[in-house]
């Protein structure tokens, strides 16, 4: 976990200067780096999973911080990598994190639909002080709407408001979220 720390407050902090030091700021091709903090719940069901997790239907409210980069490929196409670390606020789990390649589509002046796969750890408070962490693939859709596309009279603005459902492993899981991201 320190290792996924230490790459997301690396990325969070080399990568607006990266982004900035771009000559032509208006090419289509280029690297937009992201942070953002986001909120949700995330509800597992009742079954036995190939994770391990207990067949108890563990749930809980939670805070997340995100940060990743993407780059613009051509035309609307765009690819990035993000990392994430969730902390649980009320209910069974106590901490979530991951990382995951995402593929996205920009939509309208500067929103974005995207899908995304990845890697993701869950401690449950529910089992205990020093519990295990479970873990597998994780995978997920959203959507970021700019207020350029929803009426406001800049042409770009830097604001995203994110929102997203993820699952985990064979969809033993739902976890919508819904924050704010800030891209450089």
């Amino acid at each position: 976990m320190k290792t996924l720390l230490f790459t997301a407050v690396a990325a969070a902090t080399l990568l607006p200067a990266a982004a900035m030091a771009q000559e032509d700021s208006s090419s289509t091709r280029r690297i937009e780096p992201y942070v953002g903090v986001m909120a949700g719940v995330h509800n597992y069901d009742n079954e036995t999973s190939k994770e391990g997790i207990p067949p108890v239907g563990y749930k809980g409210r939670m805070v997340e911080g995100v940060a990743g980069v993407n780059y613009n490929v051509a035309g609307p196409l765009v690819l990035g990598v993000e990392g994430t670390v969730s902390k649980g606020v009320s209910g069974d789990i106590d901490w979530e994190y991951g990382a995951a390649g995402r593929v996205g589509v920009k939509a309208g002046k500067d929103s974005m639909f995207f899908g995304k796969v990845g890697y993701q750890w869950t401690n449950f408070d529910a089992l205990g002080k020093d519990s295990r962490d479970y873990h597998g693939m994780t995978y997920g859709a959203g959507l970021e709407l700019s207020p350029a596309d929803l009426g406001s009279s800049a042409e770009r603005s830097n604001v995203r408001l994110r929102v997203q459902a993820d699952t985990t492993g064979n969809f033993h899981s739902i976890r919508p979220m819904a924050g704010v991201v800030v891209k450089y």
